[in-house]
């Protein structure tokens, strides 16, 4: 038994509240800080101190209204120029569900922070100005959302309230998005007509838009189902500490802990260690509150083995009969984070789950222009390009292929000259699988 675990044996516990990660996205002026605002007010989810505070702001900005996107974008940069440049993550929950949203920029210049944001998103809200219809930006985010395998994609047409609430601007922009949506890897997309200053479809539904038969957003982000999206038959648990608490009440404690990527951990299951290939049988499954009978993604646990064999950090635990590839060779689709360009021939530390190894960047095959969705030849990749690389690491990494799991699938690059974070998200695929 963990240390602190309760003595009474298995622990039931109360299912958590579902949480949904959610990443805004859009041109600059489409309005995504105000429609958070406005899902954050109209749910009553602002505290009384917070909404003076937007009042007080809004007043001496000479808005002439509340502006509600005064709660996210809080550089001051950022309230001088009326961009959003930091990523700004917001909380908030209703009766159904938690959430999670990342405010991220819209300018192509803050592509990096855009990217940081939406990396571990359930779901991804890309504006539309109704207005102006679809631009290179929102052609870039919806590339974006794809090539980080966000499963669930809402196009929201903001300021309908601009163009008269037309149905036909609307669906003359919801005919432009799908076809471009069908040359991306995007499983399900969703279109909802809303006025963000005016709240029209954000909480509840728009007298405005009779013809609209969908729900309103928040409606649609508290029933989305994403339970399916977790992969449960691939069993992932890369080790992220060794427990030995070696006192005398656990004097001969030994359990891995870490956080389960993938797949489903029992009591009793077979598994092995990678890359070691060490095969065993799982003990039990302890958490803080004492030991339980299952595990599941994205829970941390500590697991105990049956047999005593070599485990550390950055080591695996998984079915034997169906593990991820280790090898040294890797092919991944990145996106560049740091302004000191990437070459071929050029040394990083890799960082994949909890193992970090030495890589070399062999080739650049190519760079994607975004907007023609094109493959380029170019001698160097450089801040907030795409493009994709040949690696060589100097020991094996554990990948799935990014589709089949975003968290064995990335990795980051790290500069260990500067310490800088080069490369954020990734999708590793082994050359032999």
């Amino acid at each position: 038994m963990s240390p602190g675990a309760a003595s009474n044996g298995h622990v039931t516990r109360a299912r958590p509240t579902e949480l949904l990660r959610i990443a805004t996205a859009g041109s600059v002026d489409d309005g995504k800080s105000t429609l958070i605002g406005r899902l954050l007010y109209d749910s009553k989810q602002i505290l009384a101190d917070q909404l003076e505070h937007v009042v007080s702001s809004s007043e001496r900005r000479g808005d002439g209204y509340l502006n509600l996107a005064l709660l996210t974008d809080g550089l001051r940069a950022e309230r001088e120029q009326g961009i959003t440049i930091d990523v700004a993550y917001r909380y908030f929950q209703t009766k159904r569900r938690k959430f999670i949203i990342a405010d991220t920029p819209g300018h192509e210049q803050y592509t990096r922070n855009m990217v940081t944001g939406a990396s571990t998103a359930d779901l991804s809200v890309v504006l539309v100005d109704a207005r102006k219809g679809v631009s290179e930006q929102t052609r870039r985010h919806a590339y974006i959302a794809s090539l980080l395998r966000i499963p669930h994609l809402v196009v929201c047409v903001n300021k309908m309230d601009l163009v008269d609430y037309d149905e036909e601007v609307f669906e003359r922009i919801e005919d432009e998005m799908t076809d471009w949506a069908a040359r991306l890897d995007i499983w399900d997309i969703t279109f909802i007509p809303i006025s963000a200053l005016h709240g029209d479809n954000v909480v509840d539904r728009s007298t405005n838009m009779g013809w609209y038969g969908g729900p309103p957003l928040l409606y649609h982000l508290e029933h989305v189902v994403i339970a399916t999206d977790r992969n449960l038959t691939d069993v992932r648990f890369p080790v992220q500490w060794v427990i030995r608490p070696m006192d005398d009440a656990h004097h001969d404690y030994r359990g891995y802990a870490g956080q389960v990527a993938a797949g489903v951990l029992r009591a009793g299951d077979e598994v092995s260690v990678m890359p070691g290939g060490q095969r065993t049988r799982i003990a039990a499954i302890d958490t803080l509150d004492g030991e339980i009978e299952a595990a599941f993604p994205t829970m941390s646990v500590t697991v105990r083995l049956e047999d005593e064999i070599d485990v550390s950090r950055g080591d695996m635990i998984v079915n034997p009969d169906d593990p991820p590839v280790a090898g040294r060779e890797l092919e991944a689709m990145i996106c560049w984070m740091s302004s000191q360009p990437m070459t071929p021939g050029a040394r990083y530390a890799l960082k994949h789950t909890t193992r970090t190894v030495r890589a070399v960047v062999e080739e650049l095959e190519y760079k994607i222009d975004v907007n023609e969705l094109e493959h380029l030849k170019a001698p160097e990749l450089g801040l907030n390009e795409i493009g994709r690389v040949k690696l060589r690491t100097s020991a094996p990494v554990m990948v799935d292929r990014y589709r089949r799991n975003r968290t064995v699938g990335s990795f980051i690059l790290i500069d260990e000259a500067t310490n800088d974070t080069c490369l954020l998200y990734t999708s590793p695929s082994p050359r032999d699988r």
